[in-house]
C-alpha cells in the first residue's frame, strides 16, 4: 500500500486554505450564511404550541365523602378543534384507559361533568399491596379519571375537581417525578391519605420521603427499594396517619425512579368528614411566594420545612395592598436542616396579599389560614409561580353558591392584568375584560363575577398578564361566610418555547 506523505509547510499550507474557505463561507455577506443565521434565528424564537396535555382528578368518580366532579376549561390562541375526553382510572390497573364518562369538545367555555361513584372494591384489592411499610396500608384506590386534551382543548387547559355543593376543592394535576406537600400534621388531622394515579401504560415506582416535626431527619419507606408499584391507568391510596402519629407539621416528597405520577393528599378529622386536598406546593427553594392569602380573621400560620441538612436563616416579606414589609416575627428565623416547624403570624390577621419568603437554602412552604370544610385543619395557600401567558381557574361559585376574590400581587414591578370571565354558555375569547393596575410590591383584592347578564353560579376566571410584573395571583372561595379554599391561579399555557439549536459549525465559529 502506498500512503501519501506531506511535509509540515505543505500540510500547514493545507490547514490555511481549508480555514480560509470555512471563513469565507461564513461571511456575513454570503447567502449560505446570511440563510443560516436566519433560521438559527428563527428556531432560537419560536413555539410550539400546546397539543396534548393530561390530568388526574383523584376524588372524582369516588364515593362520599370524596366524591366530586370534573370541570373543565381550556381558553386557547386558536380556533382550531379540539377535545377533552374523562375516562376512569382502574382498580389494579389496565394496559389501556377506563371506560369514557364524559367528552368535552367546547374550548373557551366552563364544563362540568359529575360522574357516578365507580363500583366498590372488591376484598382483593382492599387488602393492599405487600411490603410498602409495616406503618402504611396501601391499596387500590376507588374511583379517580384522567383528562386526555388534544388540540385546542389542550392549550390553556385547567381541571379541577369539584364537592358535592359544587365547590371546587382541589386543582387536578399533571404527571411529573416529583412532589411536595407541606401542612398540618396528624395532631390536627387524624386521616392522611397520599394518592398515586398512574396514566401510563406501563406500571411506575414511586417513593415517599417525610419530614416532620418528630422525627430528624427524612426517613424513607418502602421495601429493599423503597418501591410503591402502581400499575398502569390506576390509582393507588396510602393510609399515612399511623406513621405520622404525633406530628404537628409534615412534609411529604413523592418521587419516582420509574414512570410518572400525580400525587394527591387528603387531610380530615374524622375520616366521614369533607376534609381538604392538600394542593402541591412548589420545589424547595431560595426564594417563594404564596399569594391569595385572606383579609379574613384568624391568626395565620407560616408551615416551613427544610429538607437539606444545612441551617436556613429565613425572611418573610407581606406583600400587601399597603406595600410590603417584615411582619413582626417575620425576621431572624433560624432553622435547623431537616427540620419542619410552623411559625404564626398574628400580625397578619386580617391582612390579604402574598408572603415572599426568602432563605439562605432552599425550603419548601405553605400558610395555613381559618376556614376550610368539615373535619379540615385549616384552608392551605402554597407557593406557587409567577403567571405565564394567561392563568385559568375553571371553577369558581357566584351568587347563592359562594364568592371569589382575585388576589393580585407584584413584588418586584408594577404591573397591569386582565381580568375576563366565562361560563358555560359565554366563552372567553373576545371579551375585553377589567384591567387592573397593581403597583410595585404590592397586592389588589379583586371581587369576580361571572360576566354582565349571566345568571349563573358558576363560571371561570382568565388572568392575563398585560405589563410589567411577574403577577402572581390567588383566588379565595368563600362560601357560607367562611373561607372554603385557597388555590394558587396556575400557569395554562397555550405554546411552549423551544431551545434554541444550532448546528456544530455555527457553534464553532460563533
Amino acid at each position: 500500500m502506498t500512503r501519501m506523505r506531506y511535509g509540515r509547510p505543505a500540510f500547514a499550507a493545507l490547514v490555511v486554505l481549508a480555514l480560509a474557505g470555512i471563513y469565507f463561507a461564513a461571511g456575513s455577506g454570503h447567502p449560505v450564511a446570511a440563510a443560516r443565521q436566519a433560521a438559527r434565528r428563527a428556531v432560537e424564537s419560536s413555539h410550539a404550541v400546546v397539543s396534548n396535555a393530561v390530568r388526574v382528578c383523584p376524588a372524582v368518580g369516588s364515593a362520599a365523602p370524596t366524591a366530586a366532579s370534573v370541570a373543565i376549561a381550556a381558553v386557547p390562541a386558536t380556533t382550531s378543534a379540539g377535545s377533552a375526553v374523562v375516562t376512569r382510572l382502574t382498580p389494579g390497573g389496565s394496559p389501556t384507559p377506563g371506560a369514557v364518562v364524559a367528552t368535552d369538545t367546547g374550548p373557551g367555555v366552563l364544563q362540568i361533568s359529575a360522574v357516578r361513584p365507580a363500583d366498590p372494591l372488591s376484598s382483593a384489592q382492599q387488602a393492599g399491596q405487600p411490603g410498602s411499610s409495616p406503618a402504611v396500608s396501601t391499596s387500590a384506590g376507588r374511583g379517580g379519571v384522567q383528562v386526555e386534551a388534544k388540540g385546542a382543548m389542550a392549550q390553556g387547559l385547567e381541571v379541577e375537581q369539584t364537592s358535592p355543593g359544587g365547590l371546587v376543592t382541589a386543582e387536578c394535576g399533571a404527571p411529573g417525578t416529583s412532589f411536595w406537600f407541606v401542612g398540618p400534621g396528624q395532631a390536627s388531622a387524624a386521616t392522611i391519605e397520599l394518592y398515586l394515579a398512574n396514566t401510563g401504560s406501563q406500571a411506575a415506582d414511586a417513593q415517599l420521603s417525610v419530614l416532620t416535626d418528630v422525627t430528624k431527619g427524612p426517613p424513607l419507606l418502602g421495601n429493599v427499594d423503597n418501591g410503591i408499584t402502581v400499575p398502569p391507568h390506576s390509582i393507588v391510596v396510602q393510609s399515612l396517619g399511623q406513621l405520622l402519629q404525633s406530628s404537628k407539621v409534615i412534609a411529604l416528597n413523592v418521587t419516582t425512579s420509574v414512570g410518572q405520577v400525580t400525587a394527591a393528599v387528603r387531610e380530615s378529622g374524622p375520616a366521614n368528614d369533607d376534609g381538604i386536598w392538600l394542593p402541591p406546593t412548589g420545589a424547595p427553594a431560595g426564594h417563594l411566594v404564596i399569594p391569595g392569602m385572606p383579609g379574613g380573621g384568624g391568626t395565620p400560620a407560616l408551615y416551613i420545612a427544610v429538607p437539606g441538612t444545612a441551617a436556613a436563616q429565613v425572611k418573610v416579606t407581606a406583600v400587601t395592598a399597603k406595600g410590603s414589609y417584615q411582619p413582626t416575627g417575620g425576621t431572624g428565623i433560624d432553622l435547623l436542616g431537616g427540620s419542619a416547624v410552623s411559625i404564626p403570624l398574628p400580625s397578619l390577621s386580617g391582612v390579604a396579599g402574598a408572603i415572599s419568603i426568602s432563605s439562605s437554602v432552599p425550603v419548601a412552604a405553605t400558610l395555613l389560614v381559618s376556614g376550610g370544610p368539615a373535619g379540615s385543619p385549616g384552608a392551605m395557600a402554597v407557593s406557587s409561580g409567577p403567571i405565564t401567558q394567561q392563568g385559568v381557574a375553571a371553577d369558581n361559585p357566584a351568587k347563592s353558591a359562594g364568592k371569589t376574590e382575585l388576589v393580585l400581587s407584584a413584588p418586584q414591578h408594577a404591573a397591569t392584568a386582565r381580568i375576563t370571565t366565562a361560563t358555560a354558555t359565554v366563552s372567553a375569547v373576545g371579551q375585553q375584560g377589567q384591567t387592573v393596575q397593581i403597583a410595585a410590591g404590592s397586592s389588589v383584592v379583586v371581587p369576580v363575577g361571572p360576566p354582565a347578564g349571566a345568571n349563573v353560579t358558576e363560571f371561570s376566571v382568565i388572568v392575563t398578564p398585560l405589563t410589567g410584573g411577574p403577577v402572581y395571583a390567588g383566588r379565595i372561595i368563600t362560601a357560607g361566610g367562611t373561607v372554603q379554599s385557597v388555590l394558587a391561579v396556575p400557569s395554562a399555557l397555550t405554546s411552549i418555547q423551544l431551545p434554541g439549536v444550532t448546528d456544530s459549525l455555527s457553534a464553532i465559529l460563533g
